[in-house]
């Protein structure tokens, strides 16, 4: 039988209710209209070679998101993952943060191959999968999946994949 005096409990109950401050905010200093705005892939790509390390893009995979609003302009890319040579890893709660904190209406996934291979791999389509799904339930729609290379792209959404 384990017995506590009553300044042991109220000890115990202190150090269990402290919790962190959770703060959600989004700053932007560009007006919506001076946003770019997406209508189709290769608005995207335009877009990412201004916003992509090329010196690294064959030899490290990375995964990003660019967030839209409602009129398809452009809230912002957030780096989601860096990886290795051959993969990163990709959590949706991470994705989906990102996406809530900045009441984004649309997510478009953005990784690169380093391998310069634009065709989807299997766990490619398989998160996209995955985050579409996660994305009803948020009332946050994932538009596309773009994959770049040096050379060019490759949009799961026009290229029938999603």
């Amino acid at each position: 039988m384990i017995v506590l005096h009553i300044n042991q409990i109220k000890n115990m109950e202190s150090k269990n209710m402290k919790v962190a401050e959770v703060q959600l905010s989004y700053k932007s200093k560009v007006k919506a209209s001076d946003r770019p705005k997406i209508t189709e892939s290769k608005d995207v790509y335009s877009i990412l070679q201004k916003h992509w390390n090329f010196e690294i893009i064959e030899f490290i995979e990375e995964f990003k998101i660019v967030l839209l609003n409602r009129a398809n302009r452009v809230l912002g890319i957030v780096d989601i993952s860096v990886g290795g040579t051959s993969g990163t890893l990709v959590d949706p709660k991470v994705v989906f943060a990102a996406a809530l904190k900045s009441a984004a209406s649309g997510v478009i996934l953005v990784h690169n191959h380093p391998s310069g291979n634009l065709n989807p791999s299997e766990a490619d389509i398989h998160l996209t999968r995955k985050l579409t799904e996660g994305g009803k339930i948020l009332d946050t729609q994932i538009l596309d999946h773009i994959i770049l290379t040096k050379d060019g792209y490759l949009s799961l959404a026009e290229d029938g994949f999603m």
